[in-house]
């Protein structure tokens, strides 16, 4: 028996909003989409660099924003414009956190899940 991972899920309070988010900051593009009774689910891709996708889940009438507990949980991702990337995202304003000595850095979405950026190696 083998698994692979398939994609990751964000519940989103603007879809719109973050599509836009996520096609600035990552470059991640919708994919598809399933519409059901009172949700939404778009996924995003890479541009097939690699097969895994994030969902992002939209329930219609949800108004209040998501508890994040304490918000331990991340999604990471890689570039090869490290420098390039990080410019843009100050200039987002979305960078939550640095660990410099580690040379990663995270960003926050519009709904406060938070991105690693890691360097391709």
């Amino acid at each position: 028996m083998a698994f692979r991972f398939a994609h990751n899920n964000f519940n989103v309070l603007n879809l719109e909003r973050s599509l836009a988010f996520y096609e600035k900051a990552l470059g991640f593009r919708e994919a598809r989409r399933l519409e059901g009774p009172g949700f939404t689910l778009a996924y995003l891709s890479d541009g097939g660099k690699t097969p895994h996708e994030l969902e992002l889940t939209w329930l219609h009438d949800r108004k209040e924003p998501y508890n994040l507990g304490e918000n331990e949980f991340h999604l990471a991702v890689t570039t090869d414009r490290f420098e390039e990337a990080h410019r843009l995202h100050q200039e987002m304003d979305c960078i939550c956190y640095e660990n410099q000595a580690m040379g990663i850095y995270f960003i926050s979405d519009p709904d406060g899940y938070w991105i690693e950026i890691l360097p391709e190696k």
